[in-house]
């Protein structure tokens, strides 16, 4: 079950991380922001992420956004020219 820290009533769209420490421990890390999200992915914040999570507080539903974030992170690097780093290799094929 995913937990927020908002206050009641906040109308709040939060993303959350679900990256792997090891092959037994996963982590949540919840972000509020969508580009920070994705920069965080590029920028290799996370050791081994395996789904995005977006939910709303105020209106009550969840989304596994994994397969847009996958195909957000492949076409900044196809932009930009630069090759998919490879601790995104497997999140972004496990999602395309």
């Amino acid at each position: 079950m995913l937990e927020a820290s908002v206050p009641y009533g906040a109308d709040q769209t939060l993303f959350v991380v679900i990256d792997r420490r090891d092959k037994g421990t996963e982590i949540r890390v919840e972000r509020s922001d969508l580009e920070a999200t994705i920069g965080d992915l590029v920028a290799g914040c996370f050791n081994d992420p395996i789904r995005v999570i977006s939910f709303n507080t105020l209106e009550h539903w969840t989304k596994d956004i994994s397969t847009e974030i996958a195909g957000e992170i492949r076409a900044r690097c196809d932009i930009d020219g630069i090759r998919l780093p490879d601790y995104l290799s497997d999140f972004v094929e496990s999602h395309i």
